[in-house]
């Protein structure tokens, strides 16, 4: 081969070479920045984690657990604000109700206390009341509520050993309250915590959804195991109303950028 040609050669392979370090740079550059941007995205979901969804025949509203994988009995307290909602009479009766409560997404268990919305015999009908399952609701029959009426409720195990608990509802507008924080004992599987809009299975049958335009719970706070915070800084899955035939009875909003609050939208009744 002629000394020009060897030259040449030697350029070509220099020229190879070169660009094979600068795919190799490349290669690696953009490596290194995956992972990174993948670390960003974990951190994000971690400290916001995304709920995940799920339909329910009678449920709208979110739960929270200490681990949505392997729930453990940790939810010890919940607590959240909400306005009365205002019904729209129907021709055929129709309820609602706005809870919250701790434990029944997994088990049987369920303490709750709330405010029913209904529409019986043409006409409006709103009332509070607390349950301890499989027990029948108790109407708090001292309390009357009006729509617009702010109310705040919460529920709090208090001794951990003998499962006695203190459930409390306000109504701030009208300054009536219910607080039963002496020996209320209830068996909880403490495995989750709720903030729900239902309607509720009546004559042992599940109801018409009344017309509630939309119920906000706001305030939603929670304690898990030590932790006490807003109801998204735990492990949260999202529950929509549909009927048998897949049909959304409601919307669930998002959860508010501070974690403490969301909406649930009435669609249709059935």
């Amino acid at each position: 081969m002629c000394k020009g040609g060897k030259q040449l050669q030697k350029i070509r392979m220099m020229k190879w070479r070169t660009r094979v370090f600068l795919l190799a740079v490349i290669w690696i550059l953009l490596l290194v920045a995956s992972v990174l941007f993948l670390s960003f995205l974990l951190e994000r979901f971690s400290s916001s984690p995304h709920p995940i969804g799920a339909v329910s025949l009678n449920w709208s509203g979110y739960s929270i657990s200490s681990d949505l994988a392997n729930s453990e009995p940790h939810v010890f307290s919940v607590n959240a604000s909400w306005k009365v909602p205002k019904v729209t009479v129907s021709a055929t009766d129709a309820y609602s109700s706005a809870w919250i409560g701790i434990g029944g997404q997994q088990d049987k268990t369920l303490i709750q206390v709330g405010t029913e919305h209904d529409s019986i015999n043409g006409q409006e009908y709103y009332a509070v009341w607390y349950e301890l399952l499989p027990e029948n609701v108790v109407t708090i029959s001292n309390m009357t509520i009006s729509p617009g009426d702010t109310i705040m409720a919460s529920i709090n195990l208090i001794d951990l050993e003998q499962q006695e608990w203190s459930i409390q509802i306000i109504d701030v507008t009208n300054g009536q309250e219910f607080n039963q924080d002496c020996c209320i004992i209830y068996n909880s599987s403490l495995l989750t915590g709720e903030w729900v809009v239902e309607r509720p299975t009546v004559n042992n049958q599940l109801s018409n959804l009344a017309d509630f335009g939309s119920v906000t719970f706001t305030d939603a706070h929670a304690m898990v195991n030590n932790s006490i915070g807003v109801m998204g800084s735990f492990p949260i899955s999202k529950f929509t109303m549909h009927n048998d035939q897949y049909v959304a009875l409601t919307t669930v909003s998002p959860i508010s950028a501070n974690g403490s609050s969301f909406s649930v939208k009435y669609l249709t009744s059935r």
